[in-house]
């Protein structure tokens, strides 16, 4: 996918930039696989705001993801690659031999026609569902699984991919997006290739207006409030932050501090973390 510039008409047209929708399919979604996705609004079980700096937006309907991909040697068809505006990735409608519809993330080069399958004897090409340890050293997937049968939580966001890199006494070794190296189940599932869309990170906003249609509100600097709103606040003029470091609205360390909880279970599979330590 390209990405398309525009005169600039006006000010805020002069840094916009969007994709190229072109090659998309034209037709709207699969209605059987829509949910009403309701929004949270940056809001928890208990109404507390959790996420701040969260409302509004377009209204948008929720795609329901294949993230297991356990139709196991059963080839699909691609139907139609669809945007989804729950995501920064394509997703494909794919419908198998027996009928049934789903919707997968598409990966780049997919095409309307092509064959897809999940499974332990499935080629090597990208689109196909496998075991980690049915997937060759050095492979690029996304997709990936942390538990069995849980469904795909790594790598599946627009562009990106890991790279298998060793599987040793039943775990695969990935090198995560981030630089991190981490040990993971080689019975998980993973979709080889590189996720669509890739150049979603090249893509400018423009104008305040369209983060809005996006469901993002205002976020106001530290620095221009009170001291008693916030730990940057007070002064005359522009004045330092006044502490070591940046501080978060309530005290607590930002921009570089470490938020992981110390001895964490999942510790022993990070061989590598990814800020190189």
């Amino acid at each position: 996918m390209a990405i398309i510039n525009y005169k600039p008409s006006t000010p805020s047209r002069r840094n916009m930039s969007t994709t190229d929708y072109s090659q998309l399919s034209k037709k709207g979604p699969e209605k059987s696989l829509l949910d009403t996705g309701k929004k949270k609004a940056g809001r928890n079980s208990y109404g507390r705001i959790t996420v701040r700096h969260r409302g509004g937006g377009n209204r948008q309907k929720y795609r329901i993801i294949d993230f297991k991909r356990q139709k196991h040697d059963v080839p699909a068809k691609v139907l139609s690659i669809e945007y989804d505006p729950n995501r920064s990735a394509f997703i494909a409608l794919v419908q198998y031999e027996d009928g049934q519809k789903s919707y997968i993330i598409a990966p780049h080069g997919l095409k309307v026609g092509d064959t897809v399958v999940s499974g332990t004897s499935a080629d090597i090409k990208p689109g196909n569902a496998l075991p980690l340890s049915a997937i060759p050293t050095g492979t690029f997937i996304h997709n990936v699984e942390l538990y069995p049968g849980k469904g795909a939580q790594l790598a599946r966001a627009a562009g990106i991919m890991a790279q298998l890199m060793a599987k040793e006494n039943g775990m695969a070794l990935l090198r995560l997006p981030s630089g991190e190296l981490r040990n993971v189940p080689d019975a998980c599932m993973a979709t080889i290739g590189q996720v669509s869309n890739i150049d979603h990170e090249n893509v400018k906003i423009g104008k305040a207006g369209r983060k809005r249609h996006m469901g993002w509100r205002p976020e106001v600097r530290g620095s221009v409030m009170n001291p008693n709103d916030h730990p940057h606040g007070g002064g005359e003029g522009k004045s330092p932050v006044g502490h070591p470091g940046p501080m978060t609205p309530w005290g607590k360390p930002a921009l570089g501090y470490k938020t992981r909880a110390h001895h964490k279970a999942s510790d022993k599979f990070i061989v590598k973390r990814r800020n190189g330590k």
